[in-house]
């Protein structure tokens, strides 16, 4: 494949979408597999319609959108396998009918950018959906407007109905980052002002990027009483301010800035990278022996 079509983030060629190659790096070929990934997912909402999805059925849901978030997962492989586990799921609640995925970008322009509003939203809100569940928590609303959602994109509705899907699913969002809040909180208390130092200090380290708490906690218990430091990076420098992970001495600081900046700032790091949730771009080669990565994410 030669040509794609992706315009899911701010980075996206011209500002209006990248059609030869992601400026995130997302190559052609894994852009056509979450397209085909995204439409297994529709498959799956309509197979699930009338019956309670069960436990893999919304698993998969949830890791499947998060997949297909900007600079989660470019790893082909891993979507083929996430789009075989959807359909053997689809088979067993009994078959549904398959969306092509090439109409998700076709059709007047106005439905495509609701359209994509409501894809891309149901796509940012399974990452926290997720993040909440590996903390044991889950809300029954939230997991089952995943599959209503999911359903209703591939229908044909008016201006008026669109903008009605999408204020419900603003309404869910919010209940969604309640949960999260909720999971985060529970787990590692209500988060204060905390100052943070980027200065790196003497000794062996280890940088962990993205928004995934959860795998920082694992990481700290990990290296406690190691002598290696933890740096954060982008969007897990907020995790400073949470008191069951500020309490780990080795947690000493933020190394760098956001994730774009990633693949400059990395170059010479003379350190390992973890890479969670939405962050990664593809590795130079000057570091990719000293990336690894969590959960979704994948290159």
């Amino acid at each position: 494949m030669t040509n794609m079509f992706c315009f899911q983030c701010e980075q996206t060629a011209g500002g209006k979408g990248c059609t030869k190659v992601g400026v995130c790096g997302k190559q052609p070929d894994v852009a056509l597999k979450q397209d085909q990934l995204t439409a297994a997912l529709v498959g799956l909402a309509r197979a699930a319609a009338g019956q309670e999805p069960g436990e893999m059925a919304r698993e998969l849901m949830m890791k499947s959108l998060f997949a297909t978030v900007t600079n989660v997962n470019f790893d082909g492989a891993a979507i083929d396998e996430l789009i075989n586990q959807v359909e053997e799921e689809i088979n067993r609640l009994g078959g549904g009918q398959n969306f092509d995925a090439a109409l998700l970008w076709e059709g007047d322009p106005d439905i495509i950018s609701l359209r994509s509003t409501l894809l891309f939203g149901l796509r940012g809100m399974a990452a926290y959906a997720w993040h909440a569940y590996i903390l044991g928590h889950e809300d029954a609303q939230v997991t089952g407007w995943f599959f209503r959602g999911m359903k209703a994109l591939a229908e044909e509705h008016s201006v008026p109905e669109w903008l009605d899907l999408l204020m419900e699913f603003g309404q869910m969002n919010l209940r969604c980052m309640e949960l999260l809040d909720k999971a985060n909180t529970s787990a590692y208390g209500h988060p204060v002002p905390t100052a943070v130092t980027t200065n790196v200090e003497a000794g062996p380290f280890i940088v962990i990027t993205g928004h995934d708490l959860h795998d920082l906690k694992q990481l700290l218990d990990q290296t406690s009483g190691k002598g290696i430091n933890i740096y954060t990076n982008g969007e897990m420098l907020p995790a400073h301010a949470y008191p069951e992970l500020k309490k780990y001495p080795h947690l000493k600081g933020n190394y760098g800035t956001a994730w774009q900046n990633q693949q400059k700032e990395f170059a010479d790091l003379p350190a390992p990278i973890l890479f969670t949730t939405n962050c990664i771009m593809p590795p130079r080669p000057s570091y990719s022996d000293r990336v690894f990565t969590t959960a979704m994410v994948g290159y």
